[in-house]
Order: C-alpha cells, then structure tokens, then sequence
C-alpha cells in the first residue's frame, strides 16, 4: 500500500510518534470519529512509526503465553462498547468467536492478541507511515513568538537517506519501553536480552549448536516465561534462572488490588499529593513489577519437583543470588560468576546462554523530544509535568500541544506503561484536542 505521508505543506491536526498499541488506539477514536463528518471537519492525522510493519512484543510471542489483562481491555472497548474495532470483533470475522467463549477465559493468547492488534492496524493503515524513523521535533513560533507548530523530521520511508518535514499543531508521542540490562551489559551471539528470545532462540536451534546450558537473570513474568521456554525449545539442556529473592512472588491479581487499573483510580492518583502517590506505587507494585503469575509458578515447581524425582534435574533455581561476572571465551562458551548473597560464595557456570530477564525502562523523552524538550515545564524532580488529560505543561508562549501516552507514572500511576487503561487514555486524548481545536478556531 502506498504510504500516506503527504507534502510539507499539510499541517497535520495531530501527528503519532510511535504506532504501537496506545497511538494505535488513538488512530482508531480519530478514525470512528472521522466516519460520519464532512471532509472539513474532520481531525487530520498521521503516524510515524519506525518499524516496517506493527508490532508488539514480538521476541516474546511463546506460543502458549497469555495476556494478563482481560480481552476487555482491548483498544476501545472501555471507551465506546458498541465499537467494531472490539476484540470480540475481531474473533467473530476470523470465525473462532464462539470457540473462544467455551473456553471461559478472560485472557486470550498472547498471539492471538496480537494478531487483533495487527487485524485492527490494518483497518486504519490510511493513517500510519511506517519505516518512518523520527530523528528531530522542533518547535514552529509565529511572528509573534508563539510556538504554534512542531516540525516533525523523519526519515524516509522510500529513501532512508533523505528526510522528510512534516508540521502538525499537536503531537501524540507514545514510544513504548526500552530493553533494560545491568550496567556494563553488552548483548552479543550468546548474551540477550529476553525481547529477543523467539528469534535468537530460532537462530540457534538453525544453527545445530548444541545447548547445554542456559542462564537466565530476573525475578518477573518474563523471566519465568524465559525459563519454562528454553526448558522446553532444548530438551537436553540445563537451565538455570538465578535471582534475588528466595522464589518467585505471585502478582496480585485480587479484585481489590486490580482496581488500582480502575480509570477512576487515574483521578485519584492525579490529584493526590505526592507523598500519597509513591505509597499507591509502592503497595501496589505487586500486582506488575517483578511478580509471576501463580498458575506458571505453580507449573515451574512442578516440573523441578518431577526432575528431582526422576533424578535428572535440568531445571535449577539458584535463588538468593546475583551474577557477579562473566567472561566470554572466544566464540565458546560463556563463565558466568553466580554469587550466593547469605555467604557471599560463588561458583562458576560454563553457559552456552545468558539470557537478561531485567525488564524495561522508559525512553529518554528529552533526547526524543529534542528541541522541543526546551519548552516543556518540569516538576521539582526535574520530570515532565503533565495535565490529566496526558498533555504536557508547557511554557506560557506555546500553543501547540505534546501528548504523552506512557513515561507518566509519577503523574497518572502504573496503568501509564500498561494496556488496562489504553482505550480510556485515547477517548480522553482524542477529547482534548478536539476541544482545543474548537477553541482555536
């Protein structure tokens, strides 16, 4: 399909950064909204989105996993029921609706949620250019001084080489999470990060290079997924996941505890002083940082406990420990150092695999925003400052509007990273700007 991008003469009405999910979910309130208008009135939008085609998560697509959030949840559900961009939509036009209620689950696979992302990506694909890299944001002042415009520089989806200028009057920037590793981590052949667990698993099963050993460091769902993966992709090999704590904590996925995920509970959040706010984060942490769901932990055990039986234990849990080195010899194998901390011993692991399970952090929003970063207003811990309709604060001569769907968790809580509340953040983002909109004009 022949991409969307337009001349540098087109002011967009809001221009995406990212295409993942949250702007995903955006373009589809612009799209629905844009349906029954006059071509004048409608909201024109672009998004930009680096890859070439959406994607999701897809390094961690195991065929069996599922979602931890309901299929409730989807992209617009919460916000407008009635919508045929729902989750339940999409199961009725690949015939599996009716498969899908008797199994009497909530949580679909996690492919399959997938595969509705990229069903419903498609349906507003009029709006996305992919393979187009953002490489600058600069504010646009008019004779007065006023910053009404951002110039938005990518790169060119047809030539890499050349760039192309795009203006819009506000811009929707959601980037999604970077792999996050120790510091002084390089990845290599042998050393990943768990985002690239299903293509480098497929690379080295292709390769017939024998599996051993495989090391994987972290506490968190991901990490118990890593481990129950390789345990099962190579038959003959040890794994070991090695961790802090004395075992893998359960989330907290009790009824009181998920309403944290509430939209309401974003209200309450926003308003509350900030003392309030890391004690909210801090209770509730429990329910998504570095917890496991129970049914995968329960399996996890089983299986150790069936090995030990059986007298070949290939599943190892070196817990209340830290890898402390690791050396790589060549092209073979990797030394990983595992230090015990109660005694501070340390034995050495010869490893074909290092796998980091060390999660994600938020992108660095002032490298991302560039020039524009200069006009936004920070709070006195030096993050962005953001209004609860996600709009950052700005400085008094600028107009023109930043959005920002994630990197808001000091402002709007744990859902700001999570898909609970994304219908609810796009319905409320869309309602911004047409009311800004409307009182420019």
């Amino acid at each position: 399909m022949k991409s969307p991008l337009m001349g540098s003469d087109t002011t967009y009405d809001v221009l995406g950064i990212g295409f993942g999910p949250s702007n995903l979910a955006l373009a589809i309130a612009i799209d629905e909204h844009n349906a029954n208008l006059a071509a004048d009135r409608r909201t024109n939008a672009l998004f930009l989105e680096r890859q070439p085609r959406f994607g999701w998560h897809r390094g961690m697509l195991i065929d069996d996993a599922t979602m931890q959030v309901s299929f409730l949840k989807d992209l617009v559900t919460l916000r407008n029921p009635a919508s045929d961009f729902s989750f339940l939509c999409f199961l009725r036009e690949r015939g599996r609706l009716i498969d899908f209620l008797n199994q009497k689950t909530l949580f679909p696979l996690r492919v399959e949620f997938h595969e509705y992302f990229e069903w419903a990506a498609e349906r507003v694909r009029h709006l996305v250019a992919y393979d187009s890299e953002v490489t600058a944001i600069d504010p646009v002042r008019d004779d007065t001084g006023t910053v009404t415009h951002f110039e938005v520089v990518s790169r060119d989806p047809e030539r890499p080489d050349r760039h192309i200028t795009h203006r819009a009057r506000d811009i929707s920037v959601a980037v999604g999470l970077e792999p996050h590793v120790p510091p002084g981590v390089e990845l290599s052949e042998r050393i990943w990060h768990n985002s690239q667990l299903l293509p480098r698993v497929t690379e080295l099963a292709a390769s017939g290079a024998p599996v051993r050993r495989a090391v994987v460091l972290g506490a968190g769902q991901s990490a118990a997924e890593t481990v129950d993966f390789l345990h099962r992709s190579f038959p003959e090999a040890e794994v070991c996941a090695v961790f802090a704590k004395y075992g893998y904590t359960p989330a907290d996925d009790s009824p009181f505890a998920n309403r944290i995920f509430d939209p309401e509970a974003v209200d309450v959040y926003f308003g509350a002083p900030s003392e309030v706010k890391q004690s909210l984060f801090d209770y509730h942490r429990s329910t998504n940082y570095s917890v496991v769901d129970m049914e995968l932990i329960e399996s996890l055990y089983a299986t150790a406990y069936q090995e030990k039986v059986t007298g070949r234990e290939r599943l190892r849990f070196l817990n209340v420990s830290r890898i402390r080195d690791v050396l790589q010899r060549g092209d073979g194998p990797l030394d990983v150092s595992v230090e015990f901390l109660p005694t501070g011993d340390q034995q050495v692991l010869e490893a074909d695999v290092l796998v980091h399970a060390t999660g994600y952090r938020p992108r660095d929003l002032t490298a991302l925003l560039g020039e524009a970063a200069k006009v936004c207003l920070r709070d006195d811990g030096d993050a962005i400052r953001v209004a609860r309709d996600h709009r950052v604060e700005t400085a008094p001569d600028v107009t023109a509007g930043i959005y920002l769907q994630g990197s808001t968790e000091h402002t709007h809580g744990l859902t700001s990273t999570l898909l609970s509340t994304t219908a609810i953040r796009a319905g409320e983002i869309h309602r911004s700007l047409l009311a800004r909109r409307t009182a420019s004009v």
